[in-house]
């Protein structure tokens, strides 16, 4: 997928961008919702219903997919895609954090 095509699902929603940043590996729901809150520091909480939609949506869009199946634990990982998406969310985080410092410190 070009750069274009990707900046039409841009930017991602904080919830959807701590999902995306934990299953980097690959990971259940519940240590999903775990590791999202640890990345989070306890500001950003996800509730069942919310990760298993952002799931649902993230694997139709092939962004993610499922790496194995144990009793009831589905796990997910990223795929090349979802990486690629990922990425690019991380710049336009980090390019939104250089301006801001730059406009909040009055530098040029």
């Amino acid at each position: 997928m070009d750069q274009v095509a990707i900046e039409k699902y841009l930017p991602l929603s904080e919830a959807t961008y701590y999902i995306m940043l934990a299953l980097v590996e690959p990971m259940h729901g519940y240590a999903i919702m775990q590791k999202v809150e640890a990345m989070g520091e306890g500001l950003v909480k996800l509730g069942p219903g919310t990760l298993y939609g952002v799931l649902s949506t993230l694997e139709k869009q092939n962004w993610i997919e499922k790496t194995a199946e144990e009793e009831r634990r589905k796990y997910y990982q990223l795929t090349d895609l979802g990486h690629e998406v990922l990425e690019r969310q991380y710049e336009r985080v980090l390019m939104m954090v250089v301006n801001g410092k730059k406009i909040l410190r009055g530098e040029k």
